[in-house]
């Protein structure tokens, strides 16, 4: 018989950290008697829970970037249209700006004066950029949203793989369990419990 292992994580992660759920081919490596399946099965449904933890919370944060993204690329796009405007020395531009949802306000906006541009950066603080510098930060602002967004992409399919992986080794070694009722049960050394008693949430 093989020895029996203590059920734990895999110590291999992904990029981000999370680990790999352990892939359960025989139970034995994992159960070796009845009384080891219970704490067996409590360990894989905490693993699950913490997936899932992992999983609502990834989502909630690729839920913001994807509110994120669009406002920073309108930013962005103003930022350089102000920029050639100045650099090719246009005409002053005519233009309505908003004061709040339902109020705007006419502007006129000379090339030569912008050299700087504010930015809102949230709790109600703006800053004054210089509008090289705006553009700058606002690409690097972007493309770190960007790849925040990709990298909460891949975590949540990878989550979903471990959840499922999980899944599986819980309903695997729950059947193991009931094999061996039944052989107990015919051996005639087993309890009187039902050889489908009840499985693990999920199941």
């Amino acid at each position: 018989m093989a020895d029996k292992k203590t059920p734990t994580i895999n110590p291999e992660t992904n990029p981000r950290g999370i680990p790999v759920a352990p892939f359960v081919d025989n139970v034995t490596d994992y159960v070796s008697t009845r009384a080891d399946v219970e704490p067996t099965l409590r360990s894989f449904q905490e693993m699950i829970s913490k997936y899932q933890f992992m999983e609502v919370n990834t989502q909630r944060r690729a839920a913001g970037l994807r509110e994120k993204i669009p406002d920073i690329k309108k930013t962005l796009e103003m930022v350089k249209f102000l920029k050639m405007r100045r650099d090719n020395n246009a005409d002053p531009l005519e233009t309505n700006f908003e004061l709040n949802d339902t109020l705007y306000a006419r502007a006129t906006v000379d090339p030569a004066d912008t050299e700087e541009v504010y930015l809102w950066l949230g709790a109600n603080v703006m800053l004054a950029y210089p509008i090289g510098e705006a553009e700058t930060m606002l690409t690097e602002k972007l493309s770190t949203a960007q790849l925040s967004l990709e990298n909460c992409d891949e975590d949540l399919e990878f989550l979903r793989e471990q959840i499922t992986t999980m899944e599986v080794a819980t309903a695997r070694v729950y059947n193991w369990d009931v094999v061996q009722r039944r052989k107990d049960k015919a051996e005639g050394k087993g309890d009187e419990d039902d050889d489908t008693a009840k499985g693990p949430s999920g199941a």
